[in-house]
């Protein structure tokens, strides 16, 4: 499964609930980013330069991290990927990964919410949490990235009968809840949300 959004729609929160909820591993590409960066990686320094810009980090360097993620052991049994892919390229290197594997994705899980409560949320997260690509200019530009690359992954999994888009907005519960409704939807069977 995939969960997918601009910045800020919640998927970080909303993968950790899905992954309890469904008993699967939550994957994200932002905490694999950090972790290279942390570590002080190759792939880390080189991903740092985009990061701090705002600026998505090249297939090149995002493909491998995922690849390499995707092959341990704990996502064999499923996942919840996010903020990968973000480019229909991306799209197309995860699908031969998963079809490698003799796997398939089943939802592609879309938040959605207003740019301008988005651009709050980051704001405030960045006052918290000190995070260094959360500030005002670099936060519009994610968004026009977004807008720009990822709407066109958004079309291609649509295509595919897998696409379920949910408001982003609200409590954190009221949210899971739609999340969980909307899965169950697409997989044809209700997802216990409890």
């Amino acid at each position: 499964m995939l969960i997918i959004g601009p910045p800020g729609s919640g998927k970080g929160t909303q993968a950790e609930r899905i992954s309890e909820r469904l008993g699967v591993v939550a994957i994200s590409t932002g905490d694999i980013f950090r972790a290279h960066v942390k570590g002080g990686t190759p792939l880390g320094v080189e991903a740092t330069r985009y990061m701090d810009a705002g600026d998505f980090v090249p297939d090149s360097v995002t493909n491998e991290m995922v690849r390499n993620r995707l092959s341990q052991d704990d996502a064999g049994n499923g996942f919840v990927l996010d903020g990968y892919p973000r480019t229909v390229a991306q799209v197309d290197y995860l699908d031969a990964i998963l079809a490698a594997g003799e796997q398939e994705l089943g939802v592609v899980l879309q938040l959605t919410a207003d740019d301008a409560e988005l651009v709050s949320r980051l704001l405030g997260r960045a006052r918290e949490t000190g995070r260094s690509d959360d500030n005002e200019s670099v936060i519009r530009h994610r968004l026009d990235l977004y807008h720009q690359q990822t709407e066109a992954v958004v079309a291609r999994y649509a295509g595919r009968g897998i696409l379920a888009q949910v408001d982003g907005i609200g409590g954190i519960d009221d949210v899971t809840d739609r999340v969980l409704a909307c899965i169950g939807n697409v997989l044809g069977a209700p997802v216990d949300g409890r």
